[in-house]
Parts: C-alpha cells; structure tokens; sequence
C-alpha cells in the first residue's frame, strides 16, 4: 500500500504563493513535466540533496494523498523507485503540515508535524 502522506520541498516565494493563493500549480520543472513532483518521507532527503543542494530558505509541505484521490499516480522515477506525482494544483486545505526545512541532530531531515 502506498503512503498516504508525500511531502514537496518549496521555495520561500513557492511558500508564499501556496498562503496567498491557497493553491500552487508547481515549481518551473512541474510544469515542465505536467505534474507536481513529490517524494515519500523516504525520498525527501535524496531529492533535496540533489535538486536543492545550498539553497536557502525552503520549507517542506507534507500532502494527504488520500484527499487528492485520483489526481495521484505513483510512477517510476530516480533508479526505478516510485514516486508520487500530482496531476492537479497542489492545494493548501491538502497540506497536512508545513514549516522551514530543519534537521535532527545525526542530520535526517525533521518532517513537518500538524498541531
């Protein structure tokens, strides 16, 4: 069974737009590829280290897939591992949690918690 939570990495100006709009179609390579990327909480880590390396400034949504029903697809992606893609907005009553990207002391990413 898939996770039922994913988590998208936003810039500050990907962040404000999501609490402005209440909405966000994607960063420049979602649209690009016609979907939102986003990563399992097992992913997540990987994905910032190789599409966000040194940028400052960025937060982590975590997503109730379960809310966006069919508009999830999980496909094959980075060495043949599934990841879940969005092929909606992304909408913020289907963000669970979201807050500035922080790590545990050994360095594993703190995942946002609701409440």
């Amino acid at each position: 069974m898939p996770d039922s939570v994913a988590y998208k990495i936003l810039t500050a100006d990907q962040l404000e737009t999501l609490e402005r709009d209440g909405s966000f179609a994607g960063a420049p390579v979602d649209l690009a590829d016609g979907y939102v990327h986003l990563s399992t909480a097992a992913q997540v880590a990987e994905t910032l280290d190789k599409h966000f390396a040194g940028q400052p400034g960025l937060a982590l949504a975590a997503v109730d897939l379960d809310a966006l029903g069919e508009a999830v697809r999980w496909e094959p992606s980075r060495g043949g591992q599934l990841f879940p893609h969005l092929y909606a907005p992304m909408t913020l009553e289907t963000v669970l949690a979201y807050g500035p990207i922080e790590h545990h002391e050994d360095g594993s990413i703190k995942l946002p918690v609701a409440g």
